[in-house]
């Protein structure tokens, strides 16, 4: 019989030319380890629409954890998704840091990446959004819209990140109001709904009009909505859940992010590095502003937005001073970023303490 090696080669070329992203792809098993339940409508529901968006790429496969506790449990999960052959492990909350490094050390060919952290090793990098800038944005709706001069800000835990954040929407405040101040409540949960909640009906007692949060669930936004006041969301766009409180919200677009670090997985060019993206990457942005907020307000704060964007300025630039009047960052000087990493005091204008 004889054969068509013509028709054979080119049968064998147009399939090589039709899958070429498939010859020599690594394949990634990907895990992710959430702190609360994908159903909190905030930090890990963020994350999971990140995990969803890698899964529909090529060669991905991806799994979770939900609700796992920061300690000993943390070590288990990660222990468990090394084990079950996952080559990329995202640790997705800040008190996974110690457990990610120890179980790294047990599997040096697993790529583990921590949110939030700031410690690395060969195969553990870290990664994180610059939040603080759309929260000055989402400061000066608040400050714009505030009628008793006093904004309440329910925190989860007094670490650099959310204190950071809180001095940003207190400087955002300031910038189109003086006069307004920043009341903070620790609730020392990142996921609580009934515990979030009562924190923000604690600011509303004070002469709150509008609530601010750095929490998981939307229990601030509808403590807000119930008391008839204004509100400002967290990690998504929760205008469902108060939608006559809700004025707008700092979000995270995780995905952008996650795509980027398959793509390097993927290519082999992944490395440990410290990743600390902002508005300008699209990991960090600020939620459609509700038809409340007056128009001439809206256009100042999507002004900043750009200003901020094409790096023109920042939030933390001097003279800002902390509650007792002293000068932390001079005039004319911008923060940088290991101080901003580092920030535990709070600017003039926030009552509250940092412990």
């Amino acid at each position: 019989m004889k054969r068509d090696l013509g028709g054979l080669l080119v049968l064998v070329l147009s399939v090589f030319l039709a899958f070429p992203a498939a010859v020599g792809a690594k394949e990634i098993k990907a895990g992710f380890v959430y702190v609360s339940p994908v159903g909190d409508a905030g930090w890990s529901y963020a994350h999971d629409i990140g995990r969803q968006a890698i899964e529909k790429l090529d060669n991905v496969e991806t799994s979770f954890v939900e609700s796992v506790p920061e300690g000993p449990d943390a070590e288990r999960v990660l222990t468990n998704m090394a084990r079950r052959g996952h080559n990329l492990i995202f640790a997705t909350s800040f008190g996974f840091m110690d457990p990610v490094i120890k179980v790294a050390q047990q599997f040096p060919d697993v790529i583990f990446m921590h949110c939030s952290g700031f410690k690395r090793a060969d195969n553990v990098g870290t990664y994180f959004g610059r939040m603080y800038q759309p929260r000055y944005l989402s400061g000066m709706v608040a400050g714009a819209m505030t009628k008793s001069n006093i904004l309440g800000y329910a925190a989860a835990f007094p670490i650099p990140e959310v204190i950071r954040g809180i001095n940003a929407f207190a400087l955002g405040a300031q910038a189109v109001n003086p006069d307004v101040q920043v009341r903070v409540v620790w609730t020392k949960t990142w996921y609580d709904p009934a515990l979030e909640k009562e924190a923000a009906k604690s600011l509303l007692d004070v002469g709150a009009d509008v609530i601010a949060m750095h929490q998981d669930s939307p229990g601030p936004q509808v403590a807000a909505q119930e008391k008839g006041v204004y509100s400002i969301g967290y990690n998504t766009d929760m205008s469902n859940f108060a939608p006559d409180a809700h004025l707008t919200a700092p979000i995270w677009n995780w995905a952008k992010f996650y795509e980027y670090i398959v793509e390097t997985v993927q290519n082999g060019t992944w490395t440990s590095e410290d990743i600390w993206w902002g508005l300008d990457k699209g990991v960090v942005d600020l939620a459609p502003m509700s038809s409340k907020v007056p128009q001439e307000i809206q256009d100042k704060v999507l002004a900043k937005k750009e200003e901020i964007m094409s790096v023109k300025t920042d939030v933390f630039v001097g003279p800002v001073y902390d509650q007792k009047g002293e000068v932390r960052i001079a005039e004319g000087a911008t923060a940088t970023d290991a101080e901003m990493l580092s920030m535990d005091w709070f600017v003039q204008g926030v009552v509250g303490t940092t412990q």
